[in-house]
């Protein structure tokens, strides 16, 4: 059978990521979960989110760093386009995403584990660390939609087009504008247009989570030039909620170019925070 343009462009990432990376398919109620896994097997845990229609190989620039120190797995979110499966239970809610994540991590055998989420991977993986606290020992949170503040208006009316009739030309559209001058990377840029594309996708939504329950130590990297939401709002609401919390603006940084541009300053900070 020939391969979909989607899966070219995935291929074409995904040899992108170190040599010694390895695929994983793991079994949950809800399907098979696609994680890419690299670094030291001694390494301690840590599990990475995407934003949506970026799928888990949006960590590559980020993988042979944070691979050196930690035991890195980049999941393709269930709901969304990859090679995530969904089959088995209903996906139908934002408990339905947590006991999903409940059923990888037993999966891949991680009974604790930092959390690094971009995005709607960020309003997930607070989501999940409010479930289970006792598994996450360090939370980091880059540019978090839904979680401190909503959607800026204009950026909404701007997605709108891509959401309702969603094809890569809108698509394209859509990130050169939020992303102005950043340039993120071309092979990249091509599959998330073809993501918004692919047939059956479900991300499900749901009401912010209370981020100031949160109780384990948090890392809030915002993007300067963020079109998703205010970034000097966000960085004040953050800050109010979690007084403890670290929170850094990226300079020059868009919403849609993380993790993928200038991904030694988002290296650097994750790695501080993570020792």
């Amino acid at each position: 059978m020939s391969l979909s343009a989607f899966d070219l462009a995935y291929d074409e990432l995904r040899a992108r990521w170190p040599g010694s990376t390895e695929e994983r398919d793991v079994a949950t109620p809800y399907g098979r979960t696609r994680v890419h896994v690299y670094g030291p097997a001694d390494g301690s845990p840590l599990v990475l989110l995407p934003g949506g229609s970026a799928t888990g190989l949006v960590w590559f620039a980020n993988a042979p760093v944070l691979g050196g120190r930690y035991r890195v797995h980049a999941v393709d979110l269930l709901g969304d386009a990859g090679r995530t499966e969904r089959r088995g239970a209903p996906l139908k809610s934002a408990d339905d995403l947590t006991a999903w994540l409940d059923a990888l991590l037993d999966g891949l055998g991680l009974a604790r584990t930092h959390l690094c989420g971009h995005s709607y991977g960020a309003w997930l993986a607070v989501r999940y660390a409010l479930h289970a606290p006792q598994r996450v020992d360090r939370l980091a949170l880059v540019d978090p939609t839904q979680v401190f503040a909503g959607f800026r208006l204009r950026y909404l009316l701007r997605a709108l087009p891509t959401l309702i009739r969603p094809s890569q030309a809108r698509a394209r559209a859509f990130l050169a504008w939020e992303t102005a001058d950043a340039h993120p990377d071309e092979t990249w840029q091509r599959l998330y247009a073809l993501a918004t594309t692919v047939p059956g996708r479900k991300l499900i939504a749901g009401a912010r989570p209370r981020a100031a329950d949160l109780r384990m130590p948090v890392l809030v990297l915002l993007a300067e030039h963020s079109r998703a939401h205010h970034a000097a709002e966000v960085a004040a609401e953050a800050r109010r909620a979690l007084p403890r919390s670290e929170v850094t603006l990226l300079p020059g940084a868009t919403h849609h170019s993380l993790p993928l541009t200038a991904p030694e300053q988002l290296n650097d900070r994750l790695v501080d925070f993570l020792d």
